[in-house]
């Protein structure tokens, strides 16, 4: 028996961030207007839930524009794309219709004036990411992808050549910060956007991780492993000493975890969805008898229009 009361701290904010909202209604809104099947290049967010379901609706997820057929209806999913992928799709006469989070294309629009500015511009991100291979095509010839503290060293460009930084929205914010003042000690004239570019659900995620974790037993991020700002929450939290797991749902969840545990963080990625969350909620209070209990942090009310290819077609 158990000797005492197992509590759940039930982070806020968490889960679905505006530019996920965003990217879902469109996908929802194109299907329905258009009939499936409509192409998603890349996966919608970087979430198994979310697509799987997005699957069953008739959306066909692909990472290459050949694949779609001419014509068809073709959505660029949250973390945007290059110009070469757009061009290659209005090469293939798709109607293309543009989902991309209005924080990426910032830091896209970003990236352009440095280049255009003659500016050598270290990206801070990680290699392979969707969204980083999006932002690095919009200036191929000019941007360094920049992964860790130590890539810093290892850097060709001169100290004293002109130079900017920009990151991936979905970073941690401390490891970012630690690449920054890297880059800073080497690069005396590295200049930087007005407003930084990893973004408000990613930081308040994470700040609602770094308040919570030390006073609980066991963290649980929701999310899939493909997320970068989940893999970013578990780090934080497991960063506390603290046991931390990053699962998709409530069939990855192990009984073991929880022996000896008073206290559990449950907390979202900005791609997972709350039905997920629930589910798990559920099967803990179930299995442990396990009360709830909300932490909000802070409040989000941010929200994000449609595209405009959408928009007009609702007017």
């Amino acid at each position: 028996l158990r000797k005492f009361e197992m509590k759940i701290l039930l982070a806020s904010p968490r889960g679905f961030c505006a530019g996920v909202n965003m990217a879902i209604e469109s996908l929802d809104l194109t299907l329905t207007e258009f009939g499936a099947p409509v192409y998603v290049y890349h996966e919608i967010v970087h979430n198994q839930y979310v697509v799987e379901s997005f699957k069953k609706k008739g959306a066909v997820f692909v990472d290459a524009i050949a694949d779609v057929p001419e014509g068809s209806v073709l959505l660029f999913s949250a973390h945007g794309v290059s110009p070469e992928i757009r061009k290659m799709a209005a090469d293939r006469n798709l109607n293309a219709i543009d989902a991309t989070c209005p924080l990426v294309t910032k830091v896209h629009l970003e990236a352009v004036k440095y280049a255009r500015e003659g500016y050598t511009i270290f990206l801070i991100g990680h290699e392979g990411h969707d969204e980083v291979i999006g932002t690095m095509g919009e200036a191929p010839e000019s941007m360094v992808l920049v992964e860790s503290v130590e890539d810093v060293a290892k850097l060709e460009v001169p100290d004293d050549a002109q130079v900017a930084y920009l990151t991936q929205t979905t970073l941690s914010v401390d490891d970012a910060n630690r690449i920054i003042q890297a880059l800073r000690a080497r690069y005396k004239n590295l200049v930087n956007p007005p407003k930084e570019d990893i973004c408000y659900a990613t930081q308040n995620r994470q700040e609602a991780v770094r308040k919570i974790a030390c006073d609980t037993d066991l963290c649980l991020v929701l999310g899939s492993q493909n997320s970068s700002n989940s893999q970013r929450l578990r780090e934080l939290a497991g960063d506390t000493g603290k046991p931390a797991y990053l699962i998709d749902g409530k069939a990855d969840l192990d009984s073991a975890w929880f022996e000896g545990v008073e206290s559990v963080l449950v907390t979202a990625g900005a791609s997972a969805p709350e039905t997920v969350v629930q589910e798990c909620l559920d099967w803990i209070v179930q299995k442990f008898g396990a009360t709830v209990e909300p932490v909000i942090i802070r409040q989000e009310n941010v929200s994000f229009p449609l595209p405009k290819k959408l928009r007009q077609l609702q007017a």
